[in-house]
């Protein structure tokens, strides 16, 4: 745990210095906007990921069949085709449905999605993980389905279901380079923009790739604590 938190400053240090030595700290401001526009998307596309996914999961284990179906095509759909056409789709195609979307919400929508349809898969496993007698516990304590699952069971799957959902979390931070190709300036698009202005290219990506390694070393940190505490609620002790 602690390496990590090295690794996370010496990246955000490391970058600066580079930035500062190698005179395109005037460059940084540009940099950081783009940063923001990447962790906006980050962070938004990561709460949309985690609704969709407990919906689609709970309507394909639990829901009646026209919902069971509606799951399983929301995850086949969005697993099964590329992030940047869902992005392109849901951008150039909606309109002429007439629901038009800012660039900004598109970017969040679609991949929060996109990563949401591979969560699905995630909170199934994790709620399918859970022993089977603690169901049938419940049952015999004459706990409703509902209450068995919200207190019994989600708790339990909640220490499981944390370490994956990390990982999916820093593939949805990588696939926010895609954005620029519909009008945002992220992180990556600033650097390639910068770059094409100076012909800096050294310094600058290495700076922007210490930026993303920071970020995702961020999110594994903040993934790690909240294992911590779910497994210190269920009585669990020390996650390592």
């Amino acid at each position: 745990m602690t390496w990590l938190v090295v690794i996370a400053i010496l990246s955000f240090t490391l970058g600066l210095v580079i930035a500062s030595l190698t005179s395109i700290g005037d460059f940084v401001p540009e940099l950081l906007r783009g940063a923001w526009v990447t962790i906006q998307i980050t962070a938004g596309g990561s709460v949309v990921a985690v609704v969709a996914a407990v919906i689609a999961a709970m309507g394909k284990m639990y829901g009646p069949l026209p919902i069971r179906w509606l799951s399983v095509a929301y995850i086949e759909t969005f697993r099964g085709t590329s992030a940047l056409v869902q992005l392109f789709w849901l951008f150039y195609v909606l309109p002429y449905f007439g629901i038009t979307l800012g660039a900004m919400e598109v970017g969040i929508f679609a991949l929060g999605l996109n990563v949401g349809a591979y969560g699905a898969e995630v909170v199934r496993g994790s709620i399918g993980s859970v022993p089977r007698g603690q169901w049938e516990a419940c049952v015999a304590l004459n706990m409703t389905r509902v209450q068995t699952l919200v207190r019994v069971i989600l708790p339990q799957a909640l220490v499981a279901m944390i370490p994956p959902w990390g990982n999916l979390f820093i593939e949805l931070l990588k696939a926010t380079a895609l954005v620029s190709l519909i009008t945002l300036s992220d992180l990556a698009f600033k650097a390639q923009q910068l770059n094409q202005n100076t012909l800096r290219t050294i310094e600058i990506f290495t700076t922007v790739l210490l930026a993303y390694l920071a970020i995702s070393l961020l999110i594994t940190l903040g993934m790690r604590a909240l294992e911590r505490r779910a497994a210190r609620g269920l009585g669990r002790g020390r996650v390592s």
